[in-house]
């Protein structure tokens, strides 16, 4: 691999593709891993942390789809000018008579 020599250019030539080529040289890890393993108290410190982010963001997230769920209901009420869910129609018992009359 490259690892041993990372600065080699690559020698000029017609049929090597210089743009796949472009961001594979230096294969740096921004956040490297851990060499050695933590100790139990990190470990316990990083699990608390994760299960608080994971909390927050699964709140956020029903929080989000109630607000979402609730806007929308109350889009379609808007635009229907009643009840949008046809289940929940408090005029399901109407009788036919506000009909007008058929011509026969």
């Amino acid at each position: 691999m490259s690892e041993n020599n990372p600065k080699t250019p690559l020698p000029p030539s017609s049929n090597v593709d210089h743009a796949s080529t472009k961001y594979s040289r230096n294969k740096t890890h921004i956040n490297p891993p851990e060499s050695a393993i933590p100790d139990a108290a990190t470990l316990r410190d990083q699990w608390k942390f994760a299960i608080r982010q994971y909390s927050k963001w699964y709140s956020h997230a029903w929080g989000t789809a109630i607000l979402a769920g609730t806007a929308f209901f109350a889009l379609g009420w808007f635009i229907k000018g009643e009840n949008p869910i046809p289940s929940f129609n408090s005029n399901n018992n109407k009788p036919d008579n506000d009909k007008p009359p058929q011509p026969q």
